[in-house]
């Protein structure tokens, strides 16, 4: 799911990070709206961390594998703080062990942060069964994190497409893009599972970890 450098147009790096930007201030602005942003951030930490190391846990799905994301389920606990949080996370593997580059930061940070904020909105419906309902809680946090999957791996797959290298083989890659997009469907279901029992875990032992997300 991430782009590495050289991949895309000087353009559109630049444009990924013209939209990253206003993106990540507004989440900031949200996020000192809600009260004091302290509070949140050894959440956020550790949550972090959870995304900095996933993309070292590999699921084979022939005939290639994917990695896990955790988007969704930092939109679902995090709300707002998952955009800085998964910027952070974006740029600490670009720059630690070269997972994605920094020329595309702003756009790996769009096309993985956006649709976490996304995944935010969804879990929140869960309120229409009540904060304290482990079905709402279970239900939405598994379509959350399913959408945002679903919404990374179509950017990705749009942007890979139409801004493949001139000196690549464009039907090869077309297929090799194709075929790693049909890899991420299982994964959408695999995280999609993973974050309701995430979510319906916290609602029993820690629920102040939900409440007002």
């Amino acid at each position: 799911m991430h782009i590495p450098d050289g991949y895309l147009p000087t353009a559109v790096c630049a444009a990924g990070y013209a939209i990253a930007v206003p993106v990540t201030a507004f989440a900031l602005y949200k996020i000192r709206k809600e009260g004091d942003p302290r509070e949140k951030i050894p959440k956020a930490s550790l949550l972090t961390a959870a995304f900095f190391v996933a993309s070292w846990i590999h699921i084979p799905v022939p005939p290639t594998s994917v990695h896990l994301i955790l988007s969704g389920l930092m939109g679902s606990i995090l709300g707002y703080f998952a955009f800085p949080a998964i910027l952070i996370g974006l740029f600490l593997q670009a720059v630690m062990f070269g997972h994605g580059g920094l020329s595309t930061l702003g756009v790996n940070a769009i096309v993985i942060g956006l649709p976490a904020l996304v995944a935010y909105h969804i879990f929140r419906l869960r309120t229409l069964f009540g904060e304290a309902n482990r079905t709402g809680t279970g239900i939405f946090g598994f379509l959350a994190s399913l959408c945002a999957i679903g919404i990374s791996t179509g950017l990705f797959v749009v942007l890979l497409i139409n801004f493949i290298p001139a000196d690549m083989d464009a039907d090869d890659e077309r297929n090799a893009i194709l075929a790693l997009a049909l890899g991420h469907v299982p994964l959408m279901f695999i995280e999609g599972a993973f974050t309701a029992f995430v979510t319906m875990f916290l609602l029993r032992v820690r629920p102040q970890m939900l409440i007002g997300i």
